[in-house]
């Protein structure tokens, strides 16, 4: 069966007003911007996979926070 048009331009506009889509494309911008900027220090390209490693074990939980704001962020650990 073939899925009419207009049905697929909704799933799109649905997945683009997503929270998690929104997520995603914010995150995936830092990564880049992490890319550009490690590139930069090498003088060469570090390419993708490099600087998406690199930045999910530096920076991530950091950014993470940073866009929860104050009101959201984890409580502390009990001891």
């Amino acid at each position: 069966m073939k899925k009419d048009l207009s049905s697929k331009k909704g799933d799109t506009r649905f997945v683009q007003k997503s929270s998690l889509y929104q997520e995603f494309l914010a995150e995936r911008e830092e990564i880049l911007r992490h890319k550009w900027l490690e590139s930069e220090k090498a003088g060469k390209d570090v390419g993708f996979e490099k600087a998406l490693l690199d930045w999910i074990r530096n920076h991530r939980e950091d950014w993470r926070n940073y866009r929860r704001g104050p009101e959201l962020k984890k409580p502390p650990k009990a001891s």
